[in-house]
């Protein structure tokens, strides 16, 4: 564990890495002693692993398993917890006109595959594969698949809602002040060890070294998706990897979206989803919303920031 510290009231923070939920976990904790911070940053891990074994589609006593297996077939009666899950991922997928989709198909393309997909047959797969087809009973607590082969999955939020249980857990065994690095996003709360909010400098992905903006993310989550890493030709064009959920076709013209936002999940829901939305959606979308805020650029390297950032 790296231990980092500060004169001021012989605050320290203490700093581990490790790898969780296949991608890269880095967890702070602000104290006075490493041996109780450790102790706190094992209950964190602790707390990220059994996320991870709730979402998990292979295991077989999770909710999740059980819910894909019977897809097309008969509801299942899930847990609380994942069941309020998938709920709000629901909402999210109403709120982006299902850009947000934690459905997919079974027999899903392999990459080289869906980047020469024609729009027919996109069309036809995103039909089958949607959030609308996930039946929900409140009373009864039951998710139903409609479609056979549709399956759900946290690919897109379940590292954010990770990173939220992490932040609870350390908060109830006193940590009141820490930062959450999961897989490239933040999840800040409290104050630096100098007591002053910890803060993000934002910065177009392409120029990582000339950053624009100093974020104040104390008590928020800070997430960002980037279209810029796999391209396929058509026409002569490059198009980003993504595909507008309404169309089923690649789309182009945002570089990357920052989220902040209260909590994880939501941030690491929203950030790819606006990527198809487009500049104006995504920000008349984002302006709506009480406690979030968002910094989009363009493929022209064009700055907008959402009504509550000011640069």
């Amino acid at each position: 564990m790296l231990a980092i510290k500060t004169l001021t009231d012989n605050l320290t923070v203490y700093k581990r890495n490790m790898r969780l939920m296949g991608d890269k976990f880095e967890i702070s904790v602000v104290g006075n002693n490493p041996l109780l911070a450790d102790e706190q940053i094992d209950i964190a891990i602790d707390e990220i692993n059994r996320v991870e074994k709730l979402l998990s589609a292979f295991s077989d006593d999770s909710s999740i398993n059980q819910i894909n297996r019977n897809a097309g077939i008969a509801p299942v009666k899930a847990d609380g917890e994942t069941f309020r899950l998938i709920s709000r991922a629901l909402q999210i997928s109403e709120l982006t006109y299902g850009a947000f989709d934690i459905t997919y198909l079974a027999d899903t393309a392999n990459e080289a595959e869906v980047e020469n997909t024609s729009v027919k047959t996109a069309k036809r797969t995103l039909s089958l594969a949607s959030y609308k087809n996930i039946v929900l009973d409140a009373v009864k607590q039951t998710v139903f698949l409609k479609e056979k082969g549709m399956r759900i999955g946290f690919g897109a939020n379940g590292k954010g809602y990770a990173a939220d249980r992490a932040k609870y857990v350390l908060q109830m065994n006193g940590v009141s002040s820490g930062v959450i690095n999961f897989g490239g996003d933040l999840l800040a709360w409290g104050l630096q060890s100098n007591l002053q909010p910890w803060t993000v400098a934002d910065a177009d992905a392409t120029q990582q070294n000339q950053p624009f903006a100093d974020l104040e993310i104390s008590n928020l989550a800070f997430a960002t998706s980037v279209n810029a890493e796999k391209y396929a030709s058509i026409s002569n064009k490059k198009f980003t990897n993504v595909f507008n959920p309404k169309k089923g076709f690649p789309v182009s013209g945002i570089t990357s979206v920052s989220i902040l936002s209260p909590t994880a999940e939501f941030a690491d829901a929203l950030a790819t989803p606006i990527l198809s939305i487009g500049v104006n959606a995504g920000l008349y979308m984002i302006n709506q919303l009480n406690q979030v805020a968002c910094v989009i650029i363009d493929d022209q390297n064009r700055v907008y920031p959402s009504k509550d950032i000011t640069l």
